[in-house]
């Protein structure tokens, strides 16, 4: 941080009680660190419900069973449908019945979002998480990265 601006936040005792635990839980060192986490977490969920089009980096978490038929198959479809938006993927065999995919992705929060919805609608997937952050907020050389195919 090559330029900061210093502000004076005003708070009740047991509010600043509340934060200095959570600093504390959290590891931070200084409160200023706290308050910029907290400021980047409420500008993204904001920039997400506000801005279809705005640009995220992201992960997909899918929870499936392949032993139910066709799930594979149906997942690679849409993976290959959307493979603009798909940066990488990992697969994990949990046991003999049960898979966990990951999907590394980027694109508008509604391209990513439909691209979540199409995978988690598939008969077999039990469990689909995603989770998104806007480029606009990440680092700068996420804001750089273009990919293609």
């Amino acid at each position: 941080m090559d330029n900061v601006t210093r502000i004076g936040v005003s708070l009740e005792p047991e509010l600043l009680e509340d934060f200095d635990k959570l600093i504390d839980r959290k590891g931070y060192i200084t409160r200023s660190e706290a308050i910029r986490d907290l400021i980047r977490s409420a500008l993204a969920k904001e920039i997400l419900k506000e801005d279809e089009n705005a640009v995220v980096f992201g992960t997909i978490t899918l929870f499936y069973s392949h032993h139910k038929g066709g799930v594979k198959e149906r997942l690679m479809e849409i993976q290959h449908e959307h493979h603009k938006h798909i940066l990488s993927s990992i697969h994990v065999h949990l046991d003999i019945e049960q898979c966990l995919e990951v999907l590394i992705v980027n694109g508008t929060v509604k391209e990513v979002r439909q691209l979540s919805d199409e995978l988690g609608s598939v008969k077999g997937v039990t469990h689909r998480t995603l989770h998104r952050t806007p480029v606009s907020l990440a680092e700068d050389s996420a804001k750089a990265y273009v990919h293609e195919h």
